[in-house]
């Protein structure tokens, strides 16, 4: 793969950079928010070029959150796995929030970081190559939108389009939290089911507050019974 590193601590940076280079993959470094900002956003010929990005929240000049809506204001839907600090809750969820696809805490072993980029990476390439169709919601997985009804097109980040096709493929049934979470993560022990409300209210907003109906305290549905 081709991976952007975006974080200005220059030993943390030169430790990922080797790790990736020694399991073959080629990268790119920037140490500034406002130059990451812009790096991807040249007429999408940068971020065309990379499968991922590894953005630090902690970044000079601009954070890593700013830098992140930035990116996907602007359409750029390059897979990101951000770095945030240990415990820190709501540094994640904005993340989250802000369409990061996984993050990692640090400090962490560089043999996670590699596994968390081939999950990523695996969930991209199932993501395949056809449309389902399920509650008045056309998903379009050569382009990773969901169309409505009404004909509006909504562009998703990769975890919000495998939860929405978890449920979609399950139309009409309740889906339990653990398993829209196994469905975008497969180190589930660290993931929090608090991460598939984070993804429930995004899509909702994108949705429409009444596509998906909560069961308090076990899942989600799709549609109608």
């Amino acid at each position: 793969m081709k991976i952007l590193v975006v974080e200005d601590d220059p030993l943390l940076s030169q430790d990922i950079i080797t790790a990736l280079q020694a399991a073959g993959h080629k990268c790119d470094h920037i140490d500034r928010g406002d130059w990451a900002q812009s790096y991807l956003l040249e007429d999408h010929e940068n971020s065309n070029r990379f499968d991922m990005v590894i953005l630090d929240l902690g970044l000079p000049e601009k954070n890593g959150i700013e830098v992140l809506k930035y990116w996907r204001r602007h359409n750029i839907l390059t897979p990101v796995l951000i770095l945030t600090a240990r415990d820190s809750w709501q540094e994640i969820v904005d993340g989250l929030n802000s369409g990061a696809d996984d993050y990692l805490c640090k400090p962490f072993h560089m043999l996670e970081l590699l596994a968390r980029l081939e999950a990523l990476r695996r969930r991209d390439q199932q993501q395949g190559h056809t449309q389902l169709q399920a509650a008045g919601i056309y998903l379009d997985e050569d382009k990773q939108q969901a169309c409505l009804e009404s004909g509006e097109c909504l562009t998703l980040t990769a975890t919000e389009f495998s939860m929405l096709k978890t449920l979609m493929l399950h139309s009409g049934k309740m889906v339990s939290k653990q398993l829209l979470l196994e469905s975008c993560y497969d180190w589930q022990e660290e993931k929090s089911e608090n991460l598939v409300e984070v993804y429930i209210r995004k899509l909702r907003k994108k949705l429409g507050k009444q596509a998906i109906t909560t069961y308090r305290g076990q899942g989600y549905m799709l549609g109608e019974r």
